[in-house]
């Protein structure tokens, strides 16, 4: 359990920035936590990419820390690839002093998160009626307004990201009827009223 732990979340810094923030990287360490191990074939042809590209992008994010091997899928020469981290958190703060290229990375990587989140909306309202009428009643896409300094902005996402951690330890079998993998996508944002 403790190992399980220290690997759920990893804190970006500017090195993994490096490692991570190229689109094909983000999707391809998406589907990994999200499907499981895979093989560079089997991403390739998931994202609709070149094996060669999979492949190589793949070594990048090993050589970063993000995915290791999967060694007891592996047979022969076949290499089976798993996320290392189940989660990441990014905090803009960490960057504030940061080269030129570094805060670059940092605007590629959260522009593909928002290009990213926008995609699984999507993907969600187009496919909603397929779901059971439980799930349907079980989503949410609200939007709210408060008026917060940025003190009380830090403690609310401290907050949101404490329970989104308590419902993750009480987490299903992964085999319990009706158990399924939720997204959940937080934003929190300054918005001018004048």
């Amino acid at each position: 359990m403790q190992e399980h732990e220290e690997r759920k979340q990893r804190r970006l810094d500017a090195r993994s920035l490096r490692g991570l923030a190229h689109p094909l990287r983000m999707q391809l360490l998406d589907a990994l936590r999200r499907h499981g191990p895979a093989t560079a074939s089997q991403l390739a042809e998931r994202l609709g990419e070149s094996s060669g590209a999979t492949s190589y992008h793949l070594r990048q994010l090993a050589e970063h820390g993000f995915v290791e091997d999967a060694p007891e899928r592996g047979k022969g020469r076949e290499r089976w690839w798993q996320a290392v981290d189940e989660s990441i958190r990014y905090d803009s703060a960490d960057f504030e002093d940061a080269s030129s290229e570094v805060r670059g990375l940092a605007e590629v990587f959260i522009q593909e998160a928002a290009a990213r989140h926008g995609r699984e909306l999507a993907a969600w309202l187009g496919t909603r009626g397929q779901w059971p009428q439980a799930w349907s009643h079980s989503s949410d896409m609200s939007d709210m307004t408060l008026r917060l300094t940025p003190e009380l902005a830090t403690e609310l996402i401290g907050r949101m990201h404490a329970l989104i951690d308590d419902y993750r330890g009480r987490a299903p079998d992964q085999n319990a009827p009706e158990s399924e993998q939720v997204r959940v996508h937080t934003h929190l944002f300054p918005i001018k009223t004048g």
